[in-house]
């Protein structure tokens, strides 16, 4: 992509006007996302994951920011990361963590404040704090614009304290953070006190059961991006499996005839007219 692709990426979020931004597994899915029109796309850890028969949190690094690379080299919108708790537990492994996300062309990644340890799962505060402020100044001091994203997770480790998240999410926007984002908030009521709260533009995940929230829901309350996580992997593998029983239960291939509406996109996905 010409231009600053950080710089495209930060004037997408917009307070009150929130962009969807979609979470492709592999080239093919980032290529279709960006010919149905999409400004921006997101990798998925999970997504990624799964479709290399593993679980969220079980891939390396080099194998990570090998997906980053081919995803920037495919297309010509600008694509975040999910980068989970980053390369290790310091704030040196955090800043690094950036620096290396910034070398494969990524425009912005996120990392979050969950230690990778269930039994333990959410970074003390002081540390928290510390890892995001030195992501932001390793972003700040790239030769280009990053949108740096940082995450609480407590909603998705059983943490459902509202009052510490966005005693977090504050902390997190003051010591740098571009984008803040709490996975799990239960409610639109809750969106809006973290969006009041924070002061800078803040991502939702509506990607989960029961919080699929509307657009205009979220940008009444002020959201600035929407992002879908794992769904989309996991509503192409439901289809496969509803294909694959369909198959082996009834000798009967009828989910072949649900297929006509890709052909439209299949040049812009495979390059060929």
């Amino acid at each position: 992509m010409a231009g600053d692709i950080g710089a495209q990426f930060r004037a997408l979020h917009r307070k009150g006007t929130p962009f969807i931004i979609p979470n492709p597994w592999d080239v093919g899915t980032a290529k279709l996302f960006e010919a149905q029109g999409f400004k921006a796309v997101a990798t998925t850890s999970s997504g990624l994951a799964m479709s290399m028969g593993k679980g969220d949190g079980e891939l390396d690094f080099d194998t990570v920011f090998a997906h980053c690379r081919a995803l920037c080299e495919a297309i010509d919108i600008p694509v975040a990361a999910d980068l989970e708790n980053g390369l290790g537990h310091s704030p040196e492994d955090s800043a690094r963590t950036i620096r290396e996300a910034a070398d494969t062309g990524l425009a912005g990644a996120s990392i979050e404040d969950f230690t990778g340890d269930e039994a333990d799962p959410i970074y003390d505060f002081k540390k928290a704090v510390e890892r995001v402020a030195a992501a932001a100044e390793a972003a700040r001091g790239l030769d280009r614009d990053f949108v740096f994203t940082a995450r609480c997770e407590n909603y998705l480790h059983g943490r459902s304290d509202l009052d510490d998240t966005i005693k977090r999410l504050v902390a997190y926007a003051e010591a740098g953070a571009d984008v803040l984002y709490a996975p799990g908030l239960p409610d639109v009521a809750a969106i809006r006190k973290v969006v009041e709260a924070v002061g800078k533009p803040v991502n939702v995940l509506t990607g989960i059961r029961g919080l699929t929230f509307p657009v205009l829901d979220l940008a009444e309350a002020g959201v600035a991006r929407i992002s879908l996580g794992s769904a989309m992997a996991r509503v192409a593998f439901e289809a496969l499996a509803r294909a694959g029983a369909e198959m082996l239960a009834t000798g009967r291939f009828g989910f072949v005839n649900d297929t006509d509406h890709i052909a439209p996109l299949e040049a812009a996905i495979t390059g060929k007219k």
